[in-house]
């Protein structure tokens, strides 16, 4: 098969197919394992992360020039698709001159599952102290709980969902107590879906119910504004002062409007003359 038409090779962004970012933090290793090897399998190119990968294993031992040179291609395509999906500390872990997909691919196995027994002890005791009051809602508290059981899954340590349930319960705030007997007392329990979805539910139901109560009363006290039907009443002049403009009558003249309060004495004075 030409390469040039091979499936491999029409992919120009692999983040469109493998958004997550593996890394040393998050370690969400399952998750990046199970949609890389999907991916590859779509692609027909699955073949190259065996640990027996070669021109010869996928062509036969009377490989061509031809099918040597696209097997090649298409092992750089997809040594390009891991280093674009691992973080850049991860990138400089396992670079090497001259490597395959086989050797990448090994050595980030290698990183995340050495060393099984204790990291899975440091990841149960993650998962115990995991609580929802450490979070922003309910969501992300379900998001790291299904993360750290996929962690424990890849050390051989896995979760059942009886274990995963009831760990998700515990972890829960004291206002969410009714619901959380009501899910660990049915029998048999409900999946963990089944019971984060339950859970996001009431969040959202408490979260409305709350922004119904404020709306309610924020209104209750809130005074109704005056209507202002005429023309605003005069000011009251503060004590020791005179009011202004201030009126003076001049006898065969209209009244005459003084308007500057520093010529108040002269004009007195020569009214009484």
């Amino acid at each position: 098969m030409d390469a040039k038409i091979h499936p491999a090779a029409a992919i120009s962004n692999i983040k469109n197919f493998i958004p997550i970012t593996l890394d040393n933090e998050t370690a969400q290793y399952v998750t990046w394992f199970e949609q890389f090897r999907i991916h590859c399998t779509a692609f027909q190119v699955q073949d190259h992360l065996a640990k027996s990968a070669s021109p010869a294993a996928t062509f036969g031992d009377k490989a061509s020039a031809a099918e040597i040179e696209l097997w090649n291609r298409l092992d750089a395509i997809v040594l390009q698709w891991i280093y674009g999906t691992i973080s850049t500390d991860l990138l400089q872990t396992i670079i090497k001159p001259k490597s395959t997909v086989c050797a990448a691919w090994e050595a980030l196995e290698t990183l995340f599952q050495d060393n099984k027994p204790s990291r899975a002890l440091y990841l149960q005791q993650k998962l115990t102290n995991t609580r929802l009051e450490d979070f922003l809602n309910m969501e992300a508290y379900c998001r790291e709980v299904k993360a750290l059981s996929d962690q424990l899954t890849n050390v051989d340590a896995p979760l059942n969902n009886q274990q995963l349930v009831l760990q998700l319960i515990t972890g829960l705030t004291e206002q969410y107590e009714t619901t959380a007997t009501i899910l660990q007392n049915e029998k048999p329990l409900p999946t963990f879906n089944e019971a984060r979805s339950r859970l996001c539910h009431e969040e959202a139901e408490k979260t409305n119910k709350a922004m119904q109560a404020s709306k309610a009363v924020a209104t209750h006290f809130t005074p109704p504004h005056p209507t202002q039907t005429g023309p605003p009443p005069p000011r009251k002049p503060k004590h020791g002062q005179h009011p202004w403009p201030w009126t003076l009558p001049w006898s065969g003249q209209g009244p005459v409007l003084i308007s500057l309060w520093p010529r108040l004495d002269f004009l007195l004075t020569s009214a009484s003359c």
